[in-house]
Protein backbone atom coordinates (compact mmCIF):
# COMPACT_ATOMS: atom_id res chain seq x y z
CA UNK A 1 0.00 0.00 0.00
CA UNK A 2 1.38 3.49 -1.03
CA UNK A 3 1.42 5.51 2.46
CA UNK A 4 0.11 8.92 0.56
CA UNK A 5 -2.77 7.25 -1.02
CA UNK A 6 -3.56 5.54 2.27
CA UNK A 7 -6.07 7.02 4.54
CA UNK A 8 -8.70 6.00 7.38
CA UNK A 9 -12.05 6.14 6.32
CA UNK A 10 -12.95 8.91 8.35
CA UNK A 11 -9.99 10.95 7.30
CA UNK A 12 -11.42 10.32 3.24
CA UNK A 13 -14.73 11.43 4.49
CA UNK A 14 -13.51 15.18 4.82
CA UNK A 15 -11.00 15.27 2.08
CA UNK A 16 -13.68 13.65 -0.29
CA UNK A 17 -13.69 16.13 -3.13
CA UNK A 18 -9.65 16.55 -2.88
CA UNK A 19 -9.72 12.40 -3.17
CA UNK A 20 -12.53 12.34 -6.31
CA UNK A 21 -10.26 15.00 -8.13
CA UNK A 22 -7.06 13.68 -7.69
CA UNK A 23 -8.16 9.75 -9.02
CA UNK A 24 -8.79 11.61 -12.13
CA UNK A 25 -5.48 11.69 -13.10
CA UNK A 26 -3.95 8.57 -14.75
CA UNK A 27 -2.90 5.48 -12.46
CA UNK A 28 -4.26 7.18 -9.51
CA UNK A 29 -5.74 5.93 -6.27
CA UNK A 30 -6.75 5.81 -2.73
CA UNK A 31 -7.01 2.90 -0.05
CA UNK A 32 -9.19 3.48 2.72
CA UNK A 33 -8.79 1.25 5.87
CA UNK A 34 -10.55 0.84 8.66
CA UNK A 35 -9.31 0.15 12.09
CA UNK A 36 -5.89 -0.21 10.10
CA UNK A 37 -6.86 -2.64 8.00
CA UNK A 38 -7.96 -1.84 3.64
CA UNK A 39 -11.59 -1.71 3.27
CA UNK A 40 -12.22 0.39 -0.14
CA UNK A 41 -10.48 1.69 -3.09
CA UNK A 42 -11.01 4.89 -4.80
CA UNK A 43 -10.40 5.29 -8.58
CA UNK A 44 -11.69 6.96 -11.13
CA UNK A 45 -14.71 5.84 -13.03
CA UNK A 46 -13.19 5.87 -16.06
CA UNK A 47 -10.43 3.67 -14.75
CA UNK A 48 -12.53 1.80 -13.15
CA UNK A 49 -14.50 0.90 -16.92
CA UNK A 50 -11.19 0.21 -18.15
CA UNK A 51 -10.41 -2.63 -15.46
CA UNK A 52 -14.02 -3.63 -16.28
CA UNK A 53 -13.42 -4.09 -19.80
CA UNK A 54 -10.14 -5.53 -19.29
CA UNK A 55 -11.35 -8.60 -17.01
CA UNK A 56 -14.66 -9.11 -19.80
CA UNK A 57 -12.05 -9.59 -22.53
CA UNK A 58 -10.34 -12.12 -20.20
CA UNK A 59 -12.96 -13.72 -20.15
CA UNK A 60 -14.44 -14.02 -23.03
CA UNK A 61 -10.59 -15.00 -24.39
CA UNK A 62 -8.99 -16.78 -21.77
CA UNK A 63 -5.99 -17.46 -24.54
CA UNK A 64 -5.66 -14.12 -25.72
CA UNK A 65 -1.99 -14.02 -25.44
CA UNK A 66 -1.38 -17.44 -26.78
CA UNK A 67 -3.55 -16.69 -29.61
CA UNK A 68 -1.79 -13.63 -30.35
CA UNK A 69 1.71 -15.42 -30.51
CA UNK A 70 0.26 -17.70 -32.83
CA UNK A 71 -1.26 -15.30 -35.30
CA UNK A 72 2.12 -13.72 -35.06
CA UNK A 73 4.10 -16.95 -36.09
CA UNK A 74 1.76 -17.53 -38.96
CA UNK A 75 2.34 -14.01 -39.74
CA UNK A 76 6.36 -14.21 -40.10
CA UNK A 77 6.10 -17.51 -41.78
CA UNK A 78 4.19 -16.51 -44.19
CA UNK A 79 0.79 -19.13 -43.51
CA UNK A 80 -1.54 -16.16 -42.48
CA UNK A 81 -3.07 -16.53 -46.26
CA UNK A 82 -5.53 -18.98 -45.00
CA UNK A 83 -7.17 -16.20 -43.46
CA UNK A 84 -9.57 -13.58 -44.96
CA UNK A 85 -9.52 -9.69 -45.08
CA UNK A 86 -12.37 -7.57 -44.12
CA UNK A 87 -13.63 -7.10 -47.70
CA UNK A 88 -13.25 -11.18 -48.16
CA UNK A 89 -15.55 -11.65 -44.64
CA UNK A 90 -18.11 -9.11 -46.23
CA UNK A 91 -18.56 -10.57 -49.41
CA UNK A 92 -19.17 -13.76 -47.93
CA UNK A 93 -21.79 -12.60 -45.80
CA UNK A 94 -23.52 -11.42 -48.41
CA UNK A 95 -21.75 -7.40 -48.37
CA UNK A 96 -20.85 -6.11 -51.53
CA UNK A 97 -18.20 -3.06 -51.79
CA UNK A 98 -20.57 -1.03 -54.04
CA UNK A 99 -17.48 1.93 -54.25
CA UNK A 100 -14.12 1.27 -53.60
CA UNK A 101 -12.82 4.66 -53.25
CA UNK A 102 -15.27 5.60 -50.53
CA UNK A 103 -15.39 2.09 -48.98
CA UNK A 104 -18.99 1.72 -48.96
CA UNK A 105 -20.86 -1.13 -48.47
CA UNK A 106 -24.82 -2.15 -49.40
CA UNK A 107 -26.63 -5.54 -48.80
CA UNK A 108 -27.93 -6.85 -52.05
CA UNK A 109 -31.44 -6.84 -53.07
CA UNK A 110 -32.18 -10.31 -52.25
CA UNK A 111 -30.86 -10.40 -48.53
CA UNK A 112 -32.43 -6.82 -48.04
CA UNK A 113 -35.46 -6.51 -45.95
CA UNK A 114 -38.69 -5.28 -47.16
CA UNK A 115 -39.20 -1.94 -48.58
CA UNK A 116 -35.49 -0.89 -48.21
CA UNK A 117 -33.54 0.37 -51.39
CA UNK A 118 -30.15 -0.19 -52.11
CA UNK A 119 -27.35 2.53 -51.55
CA UNK A 120 -27.09 3.02 -55.13
CA UNK A 121 -31.06 3.68 -55.50
CA UNK A 122 -30.80 6.12 -52.01
CA UNK A 123 -27.85 8.21 -53.70
CA UNK A 124 -29.46 8.42 -57.16
CA UNK A 125 -32.94 9.57 -55.20
CA UNK A 126 -30.42 12.61 -53.09
CA UNK A 127 -29.14 13.91 -56.13
CA UNK A 128 -33.07 14.66 -57.28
Amino acid sequence: MDIKTTLPISEARKKIFEIAKDVQRPSRYYTLTEKGRPKAVIISAEEFESWQETIEVMREFPNLDKDIARVDCAVKSGKHKEWTTLNGLLKEYGYVLSDKGKDKYHVPTKNRARGEKTTRQNSKNLSK
